[in-house]
């Protein structure tokens, strides 16, 4: 995502406050009397905003990014000096501000075209249209309205009224902060093979960065507990339902353009069962599409957030549709949260093996080249997934990598010190002995009764060194290290 200077990005902070401040305050004056002369003013200056959000649209199309900037400039102004008088003018209407503003935002972000990427062949016909005067998002139908917040063109209204997704906003831009970036990253070695599937299905790329961001942060082999498997998560069954199955040993679930077809195509099928209503897609896709098709019956304009829906499917899906949506939402706007992702040249490219390798030796010689801190192990592997890391291919093997390795394998992994290294590392031989047979306890558990007064650290302390609090409450199940007097603990024996 191109930066943007930080002037603006202050400007814009500035009127989200005065718009959030609006809302507060939405026009509860009576709407009986005809508006004012103040406000005709008013909202003159903001259907000037308007236009200026089309003509700087028409610039950036034209290639006049200089232009749309200074027009984009003009208009945020004129929007701000606006607001700042429609909480003291009486039957002001805070919300056309929110849409206005929500235009300009796409447009400072890049991307404009709803789903588009800047740069990519453009589509007027699927530009939402800016109708100033419409209270925006909340008018529509809500299957429309749930697909329609995704695509950008009123996400920042579900962003501004919807707690769970704030909720989910702030956990990525704080505690997963860099479990988002990992999956940005990756996601950019990807995507040559990833986005064309959701493209030929019509779905916007944020979408597809929402749901590995949070299925599997781009890791192309994660495992969960449950059994599901790959970038997107498939379990197996419904894997085999969308053509992912075993090739010669290997589960494509881990494949990453097979795995975005099948995801793609499924997310396709089940927005025409749920009439395009994205939330409960989304949940279906979590929580299973038999449950949520019982849940919602025929209501599918119902909201995924009415407690009919919400109060009954379990907490882990709960969390998963605000934090797809909100981590698609970073996608198309980190610039407004204060978030920057790197900039990744993911050109891909390949590299033919000059001497036998495995993967974890080409990370070893590859080294941090190109400003990997963190190496390029996990780019190899993904862009590899059929490869064992640990085993070597022979020599004329062909590789893929991002193209900017193509120089950096030539230079540092055919001659020199850093592959024989590699090798040496790789070949080590670690000793194996059998387990020692420990001598058999006649009960390696002793037990004790919790008394009055007891706390979990003084039974430790009581027992001896041979435990600890923690083996103690894993042992029996304790919730925050609790115990109950007359409560039986188990304890490991110290003989």
């Amino acid at each position: 995502m191109p930066d943007r200077p930080i002037v603006r990005s202050l400007r814009l902070v500035s009127v989200v406050a005065v718009l959030m401040q609006l809302a507060a305050c939405a026009s509860g004056a009576a709407a009986t009397k005809p508006p004012s002369a103040s406000l005709n003013a008013l909202y003159g200056q903001l259907d000037q905003a308007s236009q200026s959000y089309e003509t700087a649209l028409q610039q950036t199309r034209a290639g006049d990014t200089q232009a749309a900037q200074k027009t984009l400039d003009a208009a945020l102004d004129q929007l701000k000096l606006a607001a700042a008088h429609c909480g003291t003018t009486p039957g002001c209407d805070p919300q056309r501000f929110f849409s206005v503003f929500d235009h300009l935002l796409r447009l400072k972000d890049g991307s404009f075209i709803g789903d588009e990427t800047p740069g990519e062949d453009t589509s007027e016909s699927t530009a939402p249209a800016l109708t100033t005067g419409q209270p925006g998002a909340a008018s529509l139908p809500e299957a429309q309205r749930s697909v329609t917040l995704l695509r950008g063109h009123e996400l920042s209204e579900l962003i501004a009224m919807n707690g769970p997704v704030k909720a989910a906003l702030e956990m990525w831009l704080t505690q997963w902060r860099s479990n988002l970036m990992d999956a940005y990253v990756n996601y950019q070695y990807l995507r040559k093979e990833m986005w064309p599937q959701y493209q030929e299905q019509g779905l916007p790329e944020a979408l597809l960065f929402g749901i590995l961001a949070k299925e599997s942060g781009g890791k192309v082999h994660a495992v969960s507990r449950s059994g599901a498997a790959g970038p997107l998560q498939f379990m197996y069954a419904t894997g085999l339902r969308f053509g992912l199955n075993e090739q010669e040993g290997f589960d494509t679930r881990f494949d990453p353009g097979e795995s975005a077809r099948a995801n793609a195509e499924y997310m396709d099928e089940q927005l025409k069962v749920f009439n395009d209503n994205l939330e409960l897609t989304l949940a279906a896709y979590n929580g299973g599409e038999g449950r949520m098709r019982r849940l919602v019956g025929d209501d599918t304009s119902v909201s995924f957030y009415d407690p009919r829906i919400y109060g009954q499917v379990s907490q882990e899906t709960r969390d998963y549709v605000p934090e797809v949506l909100a981590a698609a939402w970073l996608f198309l706007h980190p610039d407004s949260y204060n978030l920057r992702f790197p900039q990744i040249d993911g050109q891909p490219g390949s590299i033919t093996l000059k001497r036998a390798s495995s993967i974890s030796e080409l990370t070893v010689c590859l080294g941090s080249v190109n400003d990997m801190p963190s190496g390029w192990f996990r780019t190899l592997r993904n862009l590899n997934p059929r490869l064992d890391p640990q085993q070597e291919q022979p020599v004329g093997s062909v590789l893929q990598v991002p193209k900017m390795l193509e120089k950096a394998y030539a230079v540092r992994c055919v001659d020199g010190p850093w592959p024989i290294l590699a090798s040496d590392l790789h070949n080590a031989v670690v000793p194996v002995f059998p387990d020692p047979q420990p001598a058999a306890a006649a009960d390696p558990m002793v037990h004790y009764t919790v008394r009055r007064g007891d706390t979990l650290a003084s039974i430790v302390h009581k027992h001896g060194s041979c435990s600890s609090e923690n083996e103690v409450a894993r042992i029996n199940n304790l919730k925050f290290n609790h115990v109950k007097t007359g409560q039986v603990l188990k304890l490991p024996s110290c003989h």
